[in-house]
């Protein structure tokens, strides 16, 4: 074992802030359903609170975090604002994470 190639191969103490950062935005109910519902469906806010019964205002709070963090970006169509994963990695994040909790 090569004690020297670990520590030379650790990432930045910056780069595991952001990963804690963004294992904290998975890590709440309300936002992993959201990101279930947008995974393969681009949908409105309404059409996210009709699917997990929640409220407006608790949903696009959730949403806010979520476009912070880069995992949804929104794209508006008239009136209304369509959320959609950000990119193909948070859809294999979240897929690898049920694979791992089924196991």
């Amino acid at each position: 074992m090569d004690l020297d190639s670990i520590k030379n191969n650790m990432p930045t103490d910056n780069m595991l802030d952001d990963l804690t950062n963004l294992f904290k935005v998975f890590g709440d109910v309300t936002r992993a359903k959201i990101l279930y519902t947008i995974e393969n469906n681009e949908l409105c806010v309404t059409d996210i609170c009709s699917c997990l019964n929640m409220s407006k205002s608790r949903v696009s709070h959730q949403l806010k975090i979520l476009r912070d963090a880069h995992l949804v970006c929104a794209k508006r169509k008239g009136k209304e604002v369509y959320y959609s994963l950000a990119d193909e990695h948070v859809s294999l994040i979240f897929k690898c994470a049920l694979e791992h909790i089924n196991e």
